[in-house]
């Protein structure tokens, strides 16, 4: 959820310095809206930064409502693809198109459902999304190693931008040596248009390093940062126990689209 500025003023008509209480109002209203793109303003757009806060925590989470993705035709495909997908496996429906859809369609899913039901039936789309030969086969010819790790990284930046954002690859220590392994996303854009912790967990990262370790044989550890929306994917690193992962226990921001919980007993 993004915030849209309208720029206001008001001219008192009937001017008169007696009988005439003027009441002095901000010039600036502020208008929850979804999504918000621009300033309105002496007939000019621009675009403006809003902070959001975490509701348990002084920190402060920067959302730039400047971020924007210009999807092309394969981008639309895949995000009109898995909203499809999550759809017809969840029974919701959403009218809308595009990312738009995408996140619409997870917000009803983290409402209408408990977060283990959420993680598996994303589990289950991606499972259907891509047929078993072909994940079969990639587990067999790409068994793990610093080649697949740094494979799938470079993979994951390429075609993945759609649904995450744009991101690059950097450097880790594994297995006492420096590695190409890790996904660095500048800002989430599901998390950044979702505005929810609990979705972020429960219907990406969650499910996300359970299927691939499942389905592909790598271990994946997706390390978000709820402070400024980046996320690291640290390919061949296991992630923490529910017990144990700082994400599981990170208060949700104040502008939640869905508002639901997401402690370590919940996504366990």
């Amino acid at each position: 959820m993004e915030a849209k500025v309208v720029l206001q003023s008001r001219t008192p008509t009937g001017t008169s310095s007696r009988g005439v209480n003027k009441q002095r109002c901000s010039p600036v209203r502020a208008v929850l809206a979804r999504p918000a793109e621009s300033i309105v303003g002496s007939g000019t757009k621009e675009r403006l930064r809003l902070k959001l806060k975490p509701a348990d925590s002084k920190r402060e989470v920067a959302q730039d409502s400047s971020s924007f993705h210009n999807d092309n035709w394969f981008d639309l495909w895949a995000i009109n693809y898995l909203s499809q997908s999550l759809q017809a496996a969840t029974g919701v429906k959403s009218m809308l198109s595009g990312y738009e859809s995408l996140v619409e369609t997870t917000a009803m899913m983290s409402k209408k459902f408990n977060t283990k039901t959420q993680q598996e039936l994303v589990m289950q789309v991606l499972d259907t999304a891509i047929p078993k030969l072909i994940l079969n086969m990639i587990k067999t010819l790409l068994p793990q190693s610093q080649f697949t790790r740094e494979y799938f990284a470079a993979f994951t930046t390429v075609f993945f931008a759609w649904l995450i954002g744009p991101s690059e690859v950097r450097e880790s220590e594994l297995n006492g040596r420096r590695e190409k392994n890790v996904v660095y996303v500048k800002k989430c854009r599901f998390l950044e248009q979702s505005n929810c912790v609990g979705m972020c967990i429960n219907l990406c990262k969650m499910p996300s390093q359970a299927f691939i370790k499942d389905s592909l044989g790598m271990p994946l550890n997706m390390v978000p940062n709820f402070d400024d929306m980046s996320c690291e994917m640290i390919f061949g690193q296991d992630p923490p126990t529910p017990n144990d992962d700082p994400a599981l226990k990170q208060p949700c921001y104040k502008l939640c689209r869905a508002n639901q919980k997401h402690t370590v007993k919940s996504s366990g």
